[in-house]
């Protein structure tokens, strides 16, 4: 259903035939397991972002799991985290065996700062994890500064930020290890799966290792060698693999990037445009020296804002558009009930009062125009009025 009543979707994964095709050769091929495709999709991706070495895996949370624990992060370390950031963050570090320290975000890039960080720390931290949220570059220069005076790790979930781009590098390329989601809800996808970057040639082939078992030899090289092949299991390690299929999706995905990206910024910059006259919602803009993929087109209903969060996401959906509450706040969910840490008021403030918008390569300009209508009338509405629906 096309129209001016057409429900529209908070996000759409953007496939074409070749997707198809790609798969098709794949499963003609008969090597469908992590092989020939996967390590194509990792050497474009590493040179898109313009890193040395990238690794896949079978989803953004086992990298950021994986980039830890090779990176000896386990038992008896602390790991800054921003809250306010999708649940896996944390939970990697859990799954790491390191504790969680959750720290404030800036208020208008989302992300973690020196200063939050600083706040955080205690003696036992060891690491920080920076979250580029919804694609929006964290300030890397600095962090990365704090952090080698301080001799912390950092490490980057740049899970939403393939394409982003800050000091005129792209996410990924900085230099730390990177861990970027291929969800289908990020500006590209392989249905599921991963990828961590990496400057760092031991650590790679660690990932490598750890990420098949701990096998010294992957199955593709045995499969390969003239004569058989005998692997050893070097440390215990996961199955965490990426499938020569999803490979096979991800390389078509990857070249389409810069197209995808662009279409992205143009329609994040009509809808800038179109909520300048929107009373009370704050619109998310690039931040000094980075530029966003506006992987999600999050806004912040401001304190002038008549209706609640959720009373705008109930309005919006019976004017048949999908929107998404803004990015979780960790801390409160059960699973972080009581977790020890420093107060949290931007965060617990911008999980309350953020929305998504939905954004995605089939949304015309006419689509924004609905959408951002549609919202300026929610700003005339009183909180538990409806209007009538024409």
């Amino acid at each position: 259903m096309t129209g001016p009543d057409a429900p529209l979707a908070v996000m759409k994964p953007c496939f074409g035939p070749q997707e198809a095709e790609a798969v098709a050769e794949v499963l003609a091929s008969g090597w469908v397991a992590q092989g020939p495709r996967v390590s194509a999709f990792e050497a474009a991706f590493a040179e898109r972002v313009g890193a040395r070495h990238a690794v896949a895996v079978s989803s953004c949370t086992a990298g950021l799991h994986l980039a830890l624990t090779a990176s000896g992060i386990g038992p008896g370390d602390e790991v800054i985290v921003p809250s306010l950031s999708f649940i896996a963050s944390a939970n990697a570090v859990r799954h790491a065996g390191a504790s969680v320290r959750f720290a404030d975000v800036d208020p208008i890039t989302q992300n973690l700062t020196v200063a939050t960080v600083d706040a955080a720390r205690t003696p036992a931290t060891t690491a920080v994890m920076v979250v580029h949220q919804a694609g929006m570059p964290a300030e890397l220069d600095a962090l990365g500064r704090y952090c080698a005076d301080a001799g912390l790790l950092l490490v980057e979930d740049a899970a939403c930020a393939l394409g982003s781009t800050y000091r005129g590098r792209s996410i990924g390329g900085h230099g730390n290890t990177a861990v970027f989601s291929l969800h289908p809800r990020k500006v590209i996808t392989t249905g599921e799966g991963g990828m961590i970057t990496t400057d760092d040639a031991d650590l790679a082939r660690r990932l490598e290792r750890l990420r098949q078992h701990g096998m010294s030899i992957g199955a593709a090289e045995r499969h390969a060698a003239a004569q058989p092949m005998i692997e050893q299991y070097l440390e215990v390690g996961f199955n965490f693999r990426l499938s020569d299929i999803a490979a096979a999706v991800g390389l078509v995905q990857l070249g389409r990037l810069d197209e995808i990206v662009s279409h992205r910024r143009a329609l994040a910059a009509r809808y800038g445009a179109r909520l300048a006259d929107v009373a009370s919602v704050r619109a998310p803009q690039d931040p000094p020296g980075g530029t966003t993929n506006f992987q999600g087109y999050l806004v912040e209903l401001m304190d002038g804002f008549p209706l609640s969060r959720d009373e705008v996401l109930r309005r919006m959906a019976e004017r048949r558009i999908s929107l998404r509450r803004g990015i979780m706040a960790s801390h409160l969910e059960p699973a972080y009930a009581g977790h020890p840490g420093v107060a949290l008021p931007v965060t617990e403030r911008l999980t309350a009062r953020c929305v998504i918008l939905p954004l995605h390569h089939e949304l015309s300009d006419a689509d924004v125009d609905r959408v951002v209508g549609e919202l300026a009338a929610c700003s005339s509405e009183r909180s538990g009025t409806l209007r009538a629906t024409a």
